[in-house]
């Protein structure tokens, strides 16, 4: 959206250049200029592409982009941007134009009468209007699953496919901060695109690229599909704004085109020269025309050129010394996690909705669909969009999940109400995959004397561990801001019970009172564990954990089944943020630059110790912002489920203080004795590893 007009208005100023030997034959009236053209050999061809780039929701909200509302922040309104699409492609056969954001034109489509969608289909026939991308944003390529890329792809190609009969042919990720090699593999050669167009890349990888002639490539992302899943990439010599001088934003101080020669100031030749004069060639070997990225593709492909082959990504990304594209890997990390649960949940109704049979009127995952595709966007999940965008974006995803708004913060009234005698609280566990699960569920109650049972009626062994002051503290804050109203009553304890679940398949439990059922509390309540030693060892099952109870630090994490025994410590600390110097670019966001080494938190920190027969719980106190637990969950080992022994780290962290005017990034390191000779691994959207050095 950043530079939609000027995008159109560029196009228009080309339009001039194209019809230069019409100058000296004009008049002031009405010139029907030859904007006729294509690929002429032995020329320069440049390919003019006027496109979309809308967000979707960043300065503004989705729908106030949409509608071009609180023009105070940004003047941008996508519905008249796509209404003079329309109404400009229909002037000139010649003229081209693509789209992208399918959450923004699937609202303009229901808008427009049957003739309109009529004459838009025969656009898109002719070619003069073309879907690229085709999801429901320019998702993000760092923080997205490659599920939820996916998914909001498909949302978008559903619909060009059902009203077009048409499929996106070209990738057009001009604007995410940086690109992963699951986008060059899986969302585009897998996807049947021909190439993937952007123009965030590293500028000094950019200019070793401009040098070396190498900014187009053969994109191979995936070392297990090799060459059979490769894709031409383009990366932009410059960034994905016109050329200086022709940036026709609605606020910006520009030099008309003038093409009428009886004022004063037609300016036609000059400003034709302007244009020329952005190019490398002046020599007359220039040819411009109105293109699209599948004919530039197209172009490249009938050149028969070779080009060099890329295996890696494009991260991080940084446009100056100063300015890494990594502070956004971690912005808003409520956020990038409710995303992810969203996501999980959304798979699971799926497909429990296609087993009972799609319901069109009443409930359905449409909305959830929806909102999870906007989500993706690069200015959403990645944490980077004003506070009233992301409430915004948190509000959408509430409600097409239809959920209890607040579970992230222990919230959960039917589990927590007393349960009438002879009544029992039914729990439906679900697995959406493709093998068999067991897993902790884990409730809020008050009630310690209960008893879960299966559906065969078998006694499940179960723990209860008190809820924690951090815990408790959090509902309460969170219910009088979202319910307006105090707690009546805060849950007492977590219920944990282990539950087993087939593949595709569902169990059920039931939650009653000990007492109305004849039988005893099947329950254990956890005990507090007060340290007699200088190493204190946890973990009911097979991995174990060792602490100091001097420092309250991890000293050892160890498996006793298969002889793993690794020394590690953990450790919190935090980066200053750089406020900005001699160089003015300051942290944030979108960019991590601390000013100087990170600051510890504690070196001494006090421990408390739970234990029980399904999971032992240290709680280590930082500092009065940084609080955490370490679960160690007692997995029943047997060979299918060995590999599910796992620590699992929860920390609570804020409101981190600013009253000294510092930002700080807070981080957590671990230690350890391993060898690696500085190779590390990082993630790629969830489905590969790549490796650094």
């Amino acid at each position: 959206m950043r530079q939609l007009f000027g995008r159109l208005a560029f196009s228009f100023c080309l339009r001039v250049f194209l019809c230069l030997s019409l100058y000296g034959s004009v008049s002031g009236s009405y010139v029907k200029y030859n904007t006729g053209g294509g690929i002429v050999e032995g020329k320069l061809n440049v390919h003019l592409v006027p496109h979309s780039h809308d967000d979707v929701g960043w300065l503004k909200t989705i729908d106030q982009y949409y509608v071009g509302s609180n023009n105070s922040i940004q003047r941008a309104c996508v519905e008249n941007v796509l209404d003079s699409v329309v109404e400009s492609l229909l002037r000139d056969p010649n003229r081209k134009f693509v789209f992208a954001e399918m959450a923004f034109f699937t609202r303009w489509w229901v808008e427009q009468s049957v003739e309109t969608q009529e004459t838009v289909r025969k656009l898109v026939d002719s070619g003069q209007l073309e879907f690229i991308n085709g999801g429901w944003c320019m998702h993000d390529e760092a923080t997205c699953h490659y599920i939820d890329m996916i998914a909001q792809t498909t949302l978008g190609h559903r619909f060009i496919k059902e009203k077009f009969n048409y499929i996106p042919r070209a990738g057009w990720q001009i604007d995410p901060f940086g690109h992963s090699a699951v986008q060059a593999y899986l969302l585009g050669d897998e996807l049947g695109f021909d190439s993937v167009h952007f123009a965030r890349i590293d500028y000094q990888d950019r200019a070793q690229r401009k040098n070396h002639k190498s900014l187009e490539v053969i994109w191979r992302g995936s070392k297990t599909f090799g060459s059979s899943s490769q894709i031409f990439a383009n990366a932009f010599p410059v960034h994905y704004s016109p050329p200086s001088g022709f940036h026709f934003e609605v606020n910006c101080d520009y030099v008309p085109v003038q093409d009428n020669p009886l004022p004063y100031d037609y300016n036609v030749e000059k400003r034709v020269n302007d244009l020329i004069n952005n190019a490398t060639f002046q020599d007359g070997r220039v040819n411009a025309l109105y293109s699209t990225p599948s004919i530039y593709t197209k172009a490249k492909n009938a050149a028969n050129e070779s080009w060099p082959l890329k295996t890696d990504d494009y991260f991080p990304y940084a446009n100056s010394a100063n300015a890494y594209w990594t502070g956004f890997f971690t912005s808003r990390p409520a956020l990038k996690r409710y995303v992810r649960i969203l996501s999980g949940y959304y798979l699971a109704a799926r497909q429990i909705e296609y087993l009972a049979g799609k319901r069109f009127n009443g409930t359905n995952t449409g909305s959830l669909a929806d909102a999870l595709g906007i989500a993706q966007h690069h200015d959403a999940v990645s944490g980077t969009a004003k506070q009233h965008t992301t409430n915004d974006y948190e509000k959408r995803l509430a409600f097409g999940a239809s959920e209890c708004q607040l579970l992230n913060i222990s919230y959960c009234p039917p589990t927590e109400e007393d349960t009438p005698e002879g009544k029992s609280l039914v729990v439906v566990a679900y697995n959406p995959l493709g093998w068999n699960r067991t897993d902790i569920i884990k409730i809020p109650v008050n009630n310690a004397n209960l008893v879960v049972q299966d559906s065969s009626g078998n006694t499940i062994e179960a723990q209860y561990v008190a809820l924690d002051n951090v815990t408790a503290n959090l509902r309460i804050f969170y219910t009088k801001a979202y319910l307006g109203q105090s707690s009546i009553q805060i849950p007492k304890y977590w219920l944990l019970f282990q539950a087993s679940v087939p593949p595709l398949g569902w169990n059920t439990y039931f939650i009653s009172n000990a007492s109305g059922n004849g039988e005893i509390r099947n329950g254990s309540l956890s005990m507090m564990d007060t340290p007699q030693n200088e190493t204190i060892e946890i973990g009911p099952g097979n991995l174990k954990m060792s602490f100091s109870s001097t420092s309250g630090q991890l000293k050892r994490i160890y498996n006793t089944k298969t002889g793993v025994d690794v020394p590690a410590q953990q450790s919190y600390l935090w980066y200053a943020s750089s406020p900005g110097d001699v160089d003015p670019q300051a942290s944030g966001a979108y960019i991590f630059r601390p000013n100087g080494p990170p600051n510890i938190v504690a070196r001494s920190v006090p421990l408390k110790v739970i234990r029980g027969p399904l999971v032992d719980e240290v709680h280590q106190q930082f500092n009065s912002w940084i609080y955490q637990v370490i679960n160690l969950f007692t997995c029943l080992v047997t060979r299918l489920y060995r590999d599910k022994e796992h620590a699992e780290v929860e920390f609570t962290i804020g409101p981190i203080p600013v009253d000294d005017s510092v930002g700080k990034a807070v981080i957590t390191r671990m230690t350890t004795n391993m060898v690696t000779n500085k190779a590390f691994y990082t993630d790629s959207n969830g489905r590969d590893f790549l490796e650094r050095v």
